[in-house]
């Protein structure tokens, strides 16, 4: 029972970050023609989600909603088993693609459209290397402190839509997510797998950082 907790709760959070992400975009292109207001909103509504979703569902699973931070939990904190990984990166994945087919039928767009907005280029594959690596830190650094990690995640991921290129996308469940709305948060199907591939290439980085910061559990050694 505790797996299938575990797999709603990662299925919903990511669900909702995802109309959080499409959604709000969607509305920033309804109400304003400014791109730079439009970033502001998105980025906002995404914070904001982001701070509420892990304060409830951290808990229950982890609020990891993010196939990255999944893995490098596995392999750091060794709290969970390959059953409960493939579990949670398969309700990540599904729960993107549903959060984004609700917020296209919210704004009475296609249930399902492919997104034509590409996503290209060396430095936005670099600038998801840096906000993958910069999420890892915030959430390994904010556990050790004993801080709330769902504020610090939230605050990293407001400020990495405007200091990335690529808008922080961080997460390949999300990105995946993403593709199936043709709208201001869209992300082509054609950009996604560099986007995974950079933002698994942050995780290692990342994991390789936070192994010589905190060596264990407890406090930095």
């Amino acid at each position: 029972m505790l797996i299938q907790r575990r797999a709603l709760a990662e299925f919903l959070g990511t669900a909702l970050l995802v109309m959080a992400v499409v959604g709000s975009g969607i509305m920033a292109q309804n109400l304003t023609t400014d791109v730079a207001l439009q970033l502001l909103a998105n980025a906002i509504a995404t914070g904001g989600a982001l701070l509420g979703l892990i304060t409830i569902f951290g808990p229950i699973s982890g609020a990891s909603f993010n196939p990255v931070v999944s893995f490098i939990s596995y392999f750091v904190d060794r709290d969970s088993s390959i059953a409960v990984l493939v579990t949670d990166v398969v309700a990540q994945i599904a729960g993107a693609i549903v959060g984004c087919v609700i917020a296209n039928i919210m704004f009475a767009h296609p249930f399902v459209e492919m997104s034509t907005k590409v996503r290209t280029g060396g430095s936005i594959w670099f600038s998801e290397v840096v906000a993958t690596v910069g999420l890892l830190l915030v959430i390994w650094g904010g556990k050790r402190a004993g801080a709330n990690v769902a504020l610090l995640v939230a605050a990293w991921i407001t400020g990495a839509y405007w200091f990335t290129s690529s808008t922080s996308v961080a997460n390949p469940a999300v990105g995946i997510g993403r593709m199936f709305s043709d709208s201001f948060a869209g992300i082509a199907p054609e950009s996604m797998p560099m986007f995974a591939v950079m933002q698994f290439l942050g995780g290692i980085i990342g994991f390789l950082i936070i192994k010589i910061l905190w060596q264990d559990k407890g406090a930095p050694s």
